[in-house]
This record gives structure tokens, sequence and C-alpha cells, in this order.
């Protein structure tokens, strides 16, 4: 079971999570919805470990591995190169199965600049992937990216057998979730 229990989150006087407790299945999808603000990508970042609430407790299965909003690709890495640098040495021919879920293997060598803002979003996906995780949280992964190609990569996500959380604004890929945590004023 994957918990967050009583979250309370504040930054300066605004209340982002107001305790807020969810509770779902260590498995399968999980889409985390809302408007914008409501907290979503907060709630990730302490499910991460990377923000302590102010009360709450989190449990989680396994460590956590988090997706950024932001790319936050390294500028003179090839698209291979990105997430061989993840890899220990001796994995780093597992780079390609990575981009080939993501549907990037024929971008390997490309660097940065010369993506796609969705392309870029496939990019770092497919690095943070590749980063050996118990629980994947992913945050606005399909940002910039078809719907149709979202909808296969979303489905090989599955794939993977670990518990993934992810946030998004297509509610066509909330019904390819395996449930929706609806997040709102906080709660």
């Amino acid at each position: 079971m994957i918990r967050g229990e009583n979250i309370t989150v504040r930054f300066g006087d605004k209340m982002v999570l107001d305790h807020l407790t969810v509770s779902v299945p260590a498995q399968g999808l999980t889409f985390l919805s809302g408007p914008s603000g409501a907290g979503k990508t907060t709630l990730l970042r302490v499910l991460a470990g990377l923000l302590v609430p102010e009360t709450g407790r989190v449990f989680l299965p396994g460590r956590p591995v988090l997706l950024f909003q932001e790319d936050r690709l390294f500028p003179g890495l090839t698209v291979r190169r990105q997430v061989e640098a993840v890899l220990p040495k001796a994995r780093r021919r597992e780079a390609e199965g990575w981009l080939e879920l993501v549907e990037l293997s024929g971008a390997g060598d490309k660097l940065p600049q010369e993506l796609s803002g969705g392309m870029a979003r496939r990019a770092a996906l497919a690095r943070t992937l590749a980063v050996e995780g118990e629980v994947y949280l992913l945050d606005e992964p399909f940002a910039g990216v078809d719907l149709a190609r979202a909808g296969r990569i979303l489905d090989r996500l599955r794939g993977l057998g670990k518990p993934i959380f992810l946030t998004g604004h297509a509610p066509e890929l909330e019904g390819q979730c395996d449930r929706r945590v609806e997040i709102g004023d906080g709660r």
C-alpha cells in the first residue's frame, strides 16, 4: 500500500495541502488530477522525499524516482547519453530499450536543442525510467506529446510492473489508468 497520511504543506500563508490523506495499492497507474495549483506537484515532491510536510507521514514500498515538470536535460549530451548517464556502466546497453519504450529510438544521437518539446519530454521520461526505483512519480510526463503516442507509452509503463503516479491535463489518459485521485483545495 502507498499511503500519505495527514499531509500539510504551506508556502508562506498559502495552504497547498491541507491534512491530505491518500491511500492506493502499490501497483498499477494512479492519475493525480485537479486544476493547476491544486497541489499535485507538491504531493509528488512530498512522496519523493524532496519536500518535508509540516504534518503527516508517507509510506512507500521502496525508493521513489521523480520526473520533474521541467525536462532538465544536460545540454551537451545526446538523447542516448542522457539515459546512459543514470545507468551503471555495466548496464548502459539498456539505454536503447528505454528510448524504444518512449518512441525515441531514432533520435538517440540528437542533442536537446535539436528536439521538439514533446521529444525532449520523452527523453526526460526515458532517463527517469532508467533510474532504478520501486515507485515512479511522473509530473506531467506527456506535456507536448500527442495523445495517441502518450497512450501507447502509458500501456508500456503498465508493463513495468511498478506503481506509477502521474499528473497531467488530458482526461483521455485518466481513463487508461487504474485509478484517479482528485486533488482540490489541497484535499
